[in-house]
């Protein structure tokens, strides 16, 4: 928008501090009249002090005098303001044409004032706006932006046009006068007779007529020179301005939103709006750039001497300058559109997508570039952003690491995706103190060269993924996932590769669980939830309040919880896991308490019924979920609080834990009091007496899990009729034994979900041991149960 449109929508004391700028000595009509005519000229430039200027400054006075005449004899409409222009013209006449630096002076002042007084109101503006800006507003601004930008380049195309018409005309009457004075050269070796000198006269004089006209097109070609300058220069910081918004704020929020995508944040993919944003921002760059270049082979082909300094040497700057302007597009535009894992294990097939944002506009497809890829360490990262250039040493060895961009013509995209990578080799560097394999970042680097606009440009493009854990093994994964967890939460942008905080506030950390658990399992975590998991993080239950404490590294995954084999991050990171894998329905629907300790559970179920019970993520078993019930004791006479040994990913993979929990007939309620079957009854797996054989003959065994002692102490039938029954009072297990289906998901073994059971590896804690051709049930009194099934009240 012209500042003179701007200046018409102030109000209240802006307006009013514009107003005082203006007077006899500059009316505020003639401003009116000429705001266009004195926009568009360079005031800026001007030095009303610098004697190299008067001559320039002695032009524009005359011209703005000769404007303002013209406007004043072509205003017929309204006779006040005829008489105020007439006025005007004669006070500026007076008072300027001898002194044109103090018009100069007056002029540059009224226009930074108007300057001052739009900027101070679009501040204010903004300020009471920017709570309100929304993601619609910012893209419209944007468009509007590239639409001016747009219209600014279209007038610069005309204003050349006209100028080049004009040099043109220029060429033909110097060629005139330079054929004139040849004629006069001759006639003045002749003879001086009567008749030579008339025609001398009169060459003569058409020559003068011919060099004033010539002078003055060489001043209209200079001033329309410089005024191209000024406006090119002035799209130039345009340009600039919109293209640091588009790629410092919109493309780099786009990239850091990928990032916490990783850690489970939804991604709103906007990779194709900023496209469209870029692709207008390379038009209006390459259309200025070729504009610039023809000025400067006119001023080439017609030198002009000016007072105003050297011309063609500006627009070599402004060319300069547009050009740097197009390679900065140009670099930061090739992007990772779909980023490999960043967790990456050898021998692994994985993918990658990159994709160039102005390739399609620049025409880069005509002659498709080849994209290489590579794996460098962190340090070689940190040499690659110092110095700027490719890398030709690698970390490692990548399969089918090479590809060529195609151009897709329904979606507009330069791309070319990677579908069968592979990491074959890796080199590490060596390890300090407590650090592991786990604890080592790499980054995928990809590069690129094409050239444009005929081979006149070329361009070297390079671009880092995310940070990359390799890791050889899956029990390594869940470290390996700490620290991309840890990276992708709190990378700062523009950090040194690939630096983090060694500590974070803990508010923090609560949002990145929250964030990664809420992804993997559906439901996120409540504030009870998060509190607990402070008390574990920060291994102290007696604080309440870890908003002002702060988490470190070796907290989160190195230190061991107490007593504890394993870390925090590896005992959230196994819940999180079994809860994907096999709970994710059961947590959403909130039958699960989960994050809650083994006293606080205690507490809660003493004040309820017996048969009362609630599922707790364990704090002893990797994984681990177990059944907490109240109950009375027999021999205590007294309500008392028992914890099933815990279940995990292996016994989840062999039976459901709403089957489980419906074998067990003594549990009755879910806290507080929701009858066993409202709850869970929608997961129960249908069971039909007489099962037929599978295709192959054989008749499927059910699975049932059974408490020696507890199935007795219930009313009603067991879950399914042949299950034995035991009255004998329940037994705690021996310390050393542990279910083998239990420690399937503990120590340093990977968890697999629907892990394969041995056709040899029988569960004789959930197998239905009545067989169909036997008549009365086995003799259980020569095996000893409680070794074979065992509940716990310890973890």
């Amino acid at each position: 928008m012209a500042q003179w449109a701007k200046l018409q929508q102030l109000q209240g004391e802006a307006l009013r501090q514009v107003q005082n700028v203006y007077g006899e000595h500059f009316p505020l009509e003639v401003r009116f009249v000429l705001a266009q005519w004195i926009e568009d000229k360079p005031w800026s430039e001007i030095d009303p002090d610098n004697h190299l200027h008067d001559n320039y400054a002695a032009s524009l006075c005359a011209s703005f005098i000769q404007e303002l005449e013209k406007k004043a004899s072509a205003e017929d409409s309204n006779f006040i303001m005829k008489l105020k222009l007439d006025e005007a013209v004669i006070y500026f006449r007076d008072n300027y044409s001898n002194n044109p630096q103090q018009l100069v002076r007056v002029v540059k002042h009224c226009l930074q004032a108007e300057s001052k007084a739009i900027q101070l109101a679009e501040n204010l503006c903004v300020q009471m706006t920017n709570q309100l800006q929304g993601p619609s507003t910012i893209h419209q601004e944007i468009s509007q932006h590239l639409d001016k930008l747009k219209k600014k380049t279209q007038e610069t195309e005309e204003e050349l046009r006209r100028m080049q018409q004009e040099q043109e005309s220029f060429v033909i009457q110097y060629q005139e006068s330079s054929k004139r004075q040849a004629q006069i050269q001759q006639l003045t070796n002749q003879t001086n007779t009567q008749n030579n000198v008339e025609m001398l006269t009169k060459l003569q004089r058409d020559k003068e007529l011919l060099d004033e006209a010539l002078r003055q097109k060489a001043a209209s070609l200079v001033q329309q020179r410089q005024v191209l300058a000024d406006r090119h220069k002035d799209t130039l910081l345009q340009v600039h301005s919109l293209q640091t918004r588009v790629l410092d704020d919109e493309l780099i929020k786009w990239k850091r939103n990928q990032q916490l995508a990783g850690n489970g944040a939804i991604f709103d993919n906007n990779l194709d709006q900023i496209q469209e944003w870029c692709e207008h921002l390379v038009e209006i760059i390459w259309q200025n750039r070729q504009q610039i270049k023809r000025v400067e082979m006119l001023c080439t082909q017609l030198p002009i001497n000016s007072s105003m300094g050297n011309i063609l040497e500006k627009f070599h700057s402004l060319n300069s300058e547009i050009t740097g302007l197009l390679s900065s597009l140009v670099t930061s535009t090739f992007v990772i559109e779909k980023l490999p894992p960043q967790v990456m294990k050898t021998n692994t097939r994985f993918t990658a997508t990159v994709r160039l944002l102005v390739g399609g506009k620049l025409n880069v497809h005509m002659t498709p570039p080849q994209v290489k890829v590579t794996i460098i360490s962190e340090a070689q990262a940190n040499s690659l952003l110092k110095n700027k250039v490719g890398m030709t040493e690698a970390s490692g060895e990548i399969l089918n690491n090479t590809g060529t961009m195609e151009y897709h013509h329904a979606t507009r995209q330069l791309s070319v995706s990677f579908r069968n990578m592979q990491l074959r080799k890796i080199k590490r560097a060596e390890k300090k103190g407590t650090e592991s394999v786990m604890d080592e970042k790499f980054s995928l680097l990809f590069q690129s060269e094409f050239k444009v606009g005929g081979e006149e440009l070329v361009f070297r493009v390079w671009t880092l993924s995310l940070p990359v854990v390799v890791i050889v093994h899956g029990n390594q994964e869940p470290h390996a996932w700490a620290t991309v967890t840890w990276d992708n939460a709190f990378a700062e942008p523009g950090r040194v590769p690939f630096a983090v905080p060694d500590k974070v506030p803990w508010i923090q950390m609560a949002e990145v669980l929250n964030m990664k658990f809420r992804a993997a399992c559906g439901q996120g975590l409540s504030a009870e939830n998060l509190q607990y998991l402070a008390t574990k993080g920060f291994r102290n239950s007696q604080i309440q309040d870890f908003s002002n404490m702060m988490i470190t590294w070796s907290q989160f995954c190195k230190e061991p919880l107490p007593d504890r084999n394993f870390t925090f991050w590896e005992w959230f990171y196994a819940i999180m896991k079994v809860t994907r894998e096999h709970l994710r329905v059961l947590w959403n629907d909130g039958v699960i308490v989960g994050f809650i300790s083994r006293r606080k559970a205690e507490e809660m179920l003493l004040k309820r019924p017996s048969g009362s019970f609630l599922l707790r993520f364990s704090d002893s078993e990797l994984g681990g979920v177990t059944i907490a019930w109240v109950a009375e004791d027999p021999q205590q006479e007294t309500m008392d609080v028992f914890m099933l040994q815990p279940f995990t990913s292996r016994d989840f993979t062999i039976r459901s834990l709403a089957d489980r929990i419906n074998d067990l007939k003594h549990l009755s309620y879910l806290y507080p009091d929701i009858p066993k079957d409202q709850a869970f009854g929608k997961y129960y797996t249908p069971y039909t007496e007489n099962q037929p054989p599978s295709s192959n003959g054989y008749v499927k065994p059910v699975l049932v899990t059974h408490i020696p002692g507890w199935t007795g102490m219930s009313s009603g039938m067991d879950s399914y009729p042949g299950t034995p029954q035991s009255s004998f009072h329940p037994q705690s297990p021996d310390p050393s034994y542990h279910d083998s289906s239990s420690m399937a998901g503990g120590g340093d073994q990977p968890m697999h979900a629907g892990a394969a059971v041995s056709d040899m590896d029988y569960d004789f804690l959930n197998m239905d041991l009545m067989s169909g051709d036997m008549e009365v049930p086995v003799d259980f009194s020569s095996i000893n149960v409680s070794d074979l099934v065992a509940y716990t009240k310890r973890e």
